[in-house]
């Protein structure tokens, strides 16, 4: 990923530290489970390839998307401040993971502040990415939540190049449905009036964007206002 104009430089030195904080990598198959919620888990994730989300349940089984992580993203950071996962994560499509020691991360606190830095910009960056799902649910209508939440996941994987000339998401109806907070009927209908505008084309097991300025405009979102970013 380094050579991708979205992501930051590294120094020697930082690339070097963040080699000897790597511990291997990992594969994960579509569906599979990378974290659990109240889990301990030993380790951090920097996602390397690959489609996936943040979710929460209720005792009767009810489930909220809160995110979706892709190529740069930081997986596990909570459950370092925390003690325990807050949140699951799974994956959509196959995933590759850098594995990192969570027991280390203070060495990186105390000897590389920009490497620190980058994590707190991660974190700020969820944040308001979180603000902007919430402004969603609470005061977009249905169309333009739909809109928004295509647009917002077309335009962070044209910015990662991970479409390879297919612009497509592999999410289903359902993963829509339980991030918008709508029923899976009313999702169905709202999609359906994008497709019939001619904005998306859906498939089996995903979407494919058709026109993601229209989506854009449509959910009256400017877009991620975001330069070159940083990655552990």
């Amino acid at each position: 990923m380094r050579p991708l104009p979205h992501f930051r430089e590294f120094s020697r030195d930082e690339l070097e530290f963040v080699s000897s904080f790597k511990r291997g990598e990992l594969a994960v198959d579509a569906g599979s489970t990378i974290l659990v919620e109240g889990a301990h888990s030993a380790h951090l994730f920097t996602v390397l390839a690959g489609w996936g989300f943040r979710y929460k349940m209720l005792e009767d089984g009810r489930r909220q998307i809160l995110n979706y992580i892709m190529p740069g993203d930081l997986v596990g950071l909570q459950g370092t401040i925390a003690g325990e996962m807050q949140h699951s994560v799974e994956a959509l499509s196959p995933v590759s993971l850098c594995v990192f020691e969570r027991d280390r991360l203070m060495t990186l606190y105390n000897k590389h502040a920009s490497l620190a830095f980058d994590i707190t910009w991660i974190a700020a960056r969820e944040e308001r990415i979180l603000d902007e799902h919430l402004l969603s649910i609470g005061r977009r209508t249905a169309l333009e939540r739909a809109a928004y939440l295509i647009a917002f996941l077309f335009e962070r994987g044209r910015k990662l190049n991970i479409f390879n000339g297919r612009k497509f998401i592999p999410i289903t109806q359902q993963h829509i449905a339980d991030t918008l907070g709508l029923s899976i009927v009313h999702t169905n209908k709202t999609l359906k009036k994008l497709s019939e505008r001619g904005l998306i084309r859906w498939q089996e097991r995903g979407c494919e964007v058709l026109n993601g300025e229209e989506l854009m405009a449509i959910s009256g979102w400017e877009g991620l206002g975001e330069g070159k970013r940083p990655f552990i």
